[in-house]
C-alpha cells in the first residue's frame, strides 16, 4: 500500500494536482531543498556525504567557470565550463539562477539539472551561495531552505586558510562576504551549525530536516 504523504498524486490538502509531466513537456514535480551558507562552510561536503550514503534524494549539479580543485570531477561535483561556454548557455536561458562569485568566476544552476534531480529522487538538493539562495526562494517560494553556519567566523577563517581548501585567494574579501551572509540567516527555514569535527552530526541533522518535510501534511512540492 502506498503512502499518501509522499504520493505525487496528492497535493497540499489531499487535492489532486495537475498530472505530472516529465517526458512530454520536460517538467518535473517534487520538493526543492536549498542548502546555502558562507564559502568554506561545508555545503558541498554535506551534499557529497548525502549522495555517497545513498540517501534517497536527487542532486542538481551547478555549472561554474572556476578551475576544478584536486579530486573534483566534471559532471559530478560541478560542470566545469569555459567562460564562452557559460555565456552561451546563459544566452540560451539554461540557468534558473546565475552570479559571478568574488568578482572572478561565474556560477549557474541549470534548470534541467533541477528537473533531472527531481526525476531521479522526486526531491532535489541544490547548494548555491547565499545570494543565489535568495534568488531561488524568490523564483520558487515553496523551496525549503537550510542555512549551513560555522560555529563562528574564526573557525570558518581557519577552514579557508587550510592550504587544501583551494580558497586562499581573496581571504579578506571572503571573510567580509561571510560576515554579511551570516546576517541573512533569518531568511532561511532551518539552520544547521556545521562545527569542526562534527560533520556526521551535521549530515544527520540535514537528513532529519528532509525527513520532517516529507512528513508534512501540507507538502511544499513544486512543478518545474
Amino acid at each position: 500500500m502506498r503512502s499518501i504523504a509522499n504520493d505525487p498524486e496528492f497535493g497540499d490538502d489531499g487535492v489532486q494536482p495537475p498530472a505530472r509531466v516529465v517526458s512530454d513537456a520536460g517538467r518535473a514535480y517534487g520538493r526543492v531543498f536549498v542548502i546555502s551558507g558562507p564559502s568554506g562552510v561545508g555545503k558541498d561536503t554535506i551534499k557529497n556525504r548525502l549522495r555517497d550514503s545513498g540517501f534517497p534524494l536527487g542532486f542538481c549539479v551547478t555549472a561554474t567557470t572556476r578551475p576544478a580543485r584536486p579530486g573534483e570531477q566534471d559532471g559530478i561535483d560541478y560542470y566545469f565550463l569555459t567562460e564562452a561556454e557559460f555565456m552561451a548557455k546563459l544566452e540560451q536561458g539554461q540557468f534558473i539562477e546565475h552570479a559571478i562569485n568574488h568578482g572572478k568566476h561565474w556560477y549557474g544552476i541549470p534548470i534541467e539539472g533541477l528537473r533531472a534531480g527531481m526525476r531521479t529522487g522526486d526531491d532535489v538538493l541544490v547548494t548555491p551561495d547565499v545570494k543565489g539562495a535568495a534568488t531561488l526562494r524568490a523564483l520558487i517560494p515553496q523551496a525549503i531552505s537550510i542555512f549551513l553556519a560555522p560555529a563562528n567566523l574564526e573557525e570558518l577563517k581557519r577552514r579557508i586558510e587550510d592550504p587544501h581548501s583551494g580558497r586562499l585567494e581573496d581571504l579578506e574579501q571572503r571573510m567580509r562576504t561571510a560576515s554579511a551572509e551570516m546576517r541573512r540567516m533569518g531568511e532561511f527555514d532551518y539552520v544547521v551549525v556545521n562545527e569542526n569535527g562534527k560533520l556526521p552530526e551535521s549530515v544527520e541533522q540535514v537528513k532529519a530536516i528532509i525527513t520532517t518535510e516529507r512528513l508534512r501534511v501540507k507538502q511544499r512540492r513544486v512543478v518545474l
